[in-house]
């Protein structure tokens, strides 16, 4: 059985600005999304700060997000990367079966990824996620490269809001009904 330990609490920073994110977005009418919650049981409890310091996962979950963007379903992740190349090892299986499912029923599902050193975020789109996941499934790397990425999905900071994640996912949209992604972004 999965525990929870002192790496419990990685990528909190991102999960921080996206839930500024998400708040602005609602107050704005634009989306409604909402954290997913990780079930766990806690074991270990700290008497002086009442913090858990150690429990085990109840099940495991889907991703960290879910919700509506102007009627479409959305799903995602968000991810912290410190280095050029990102393990798929920090997604699991049922995350990525979770998020083919989304989008079976014509929903939107995609990783946020935060590369750290770079101080830059990304918007993944679900099919590239698919892709290298497919890859490695095939026996190739376990592993993407920051260079493998499509930069027109860069996110940038406006208007307050540091992980505006909604250009890019306008961009995807153009992309699934035939356009061009690269050439509608106007902020490479």
């Amino acid at each position: 059985m999965a525990t929870w330990g002192s790496r419990g609490l990685r990528g909190s920073l991102l999960e921080e600005m996206i839930n500024y994110t998400i708040e602005d977005y609602r107050e704005r009418g634009l989306a409604l999304i909402q954290k997913v919650p990780t079930p766990i049981t806690p074991i270990e409890i700290d008497a002086k700060t009442r913090h858990i310091t150690l429990a085990y996962f109840e099940k495991q979950s889907t991703v960290d997000y879910i919700g509506a963007v102007q009627g479409i379903p959305v799903c995602f992740d968000a991810k912290e990367c410190e280095f050029d190349t990102f393990p798929l090892a920090n997604v699991h299986e049922h995350q990525v079966k979770f998020m083919g499912d989304m989008e079976k029923q014509e929903g939107i599902a995609f990783l946020v990824i935060y590369y750290t050193k770079k101080d830059e975020a990304y918007y993944l789109p679900y099919r590239d996620l698919k892709r290298f996941w497919d890859r490695m499934e095939s026996g190739g790397r376990k592993s993407f490269t920051f260079d493998e990425i499509d930069k027109t999905y860069r996110i940038s900071v406006k208007s307050g809001v540091f992980v505006h994640f909604l250009e890019a996912l306008q961009l995807d949209l153009i992309s699934r009904e035939g356009g061009n992604a690269s050439s509608e972004n106007e902020n490479p």
